[in-house]
């Protein structure tokens, strides 16, 4: 009977990641490299994997364990979730923000995953109107897309979700899901400007 490989690669956005860890049993991922192991640094296992106590880590380093099966989630903080009441509010929130706020480069350097890339912005011909073009900014300021910086919407659109070659790249569904988050950024700074007294800094920019 032929094994089904089964693999995951699931993020998980918490406004205090701390918190959730408290809540459920798990054990933390670990990295392997060059005989040093090190803790993954958002990485952790749900389910019963072996342990190494000496370093208080998932014994198995943890690309072996997806390929033995095991299950990782990556629990990831995000500041801008603290701001976020209940459910109903985060509804409220991902609508259509008012996209002209990013003009102001004081307005963008405050939203997340975004806030470094103003002047990235501004070579654009044509301005973010809308969740795909944010969508699409988010990958082509990616290492494997950096290429298609100037070039109109349409243009951009005919091959940002190409792999191309070994830099790296985002995937779409991936890009949807950070434009949504910024778009709930945008939201929050408009309800109260006064929540963001410093940038929220993009780890993966």
């Amino acid at each position: 009977m032929n094994r089904v490989k089964f693999t995951s690669d699931i993020d998980i956005d918490m406004g205090d990641r701390d918190r959730l860890l408290s809540l459920i049993r798990h054990r933390a991922a670990s990295i392997r490299e060059n005989k040093i192991v090190r803790r993954h640094n958002t990485g952790i296992h749900p389910t019963d994997i072996p342990y190494d106590p000496s370093v208080d880590l998932a014994a198995i380093d943890y690309r072996e364990a997806e390929d033995r099966g095991y299950l990782k989630l990556d629990i990831l903080n995000v500041g801008v979730y603290r701001l976020v009441r209940d459910e109903a509010h985060l509804k409220q929130l991902m609508v259509e923000p008012d996209w002209s706020i990013l003009t102001d480069r004081t307005v963008m350097e405050r939203m997340i995953h975004i806030n470094r890339h103003y002047d990235t912005m501004r070579r654009m011909p044509e301005p973010i109107t809308s969740i795909p073009r944010m969508a699409m900014f988010l990958a082509l300021i990616r290492p494997g897309k950096r290429h298609l910086i100037g070039k109109t919407w349409q243009e951009v659109g005919e091959s940002i979700w190409d792999k191309d070659g070994e830099l790296y790249s985002f995937k779409k569904a991936h890009a949807i899901s950070y434009a949504h988050l910024v778009a709930v950024n945008m939201n929050l700074w408009t309800e109260n400007p006064t929540a963001f007294a410093e940038p929220e800094l993009s780890t993966d920019a």
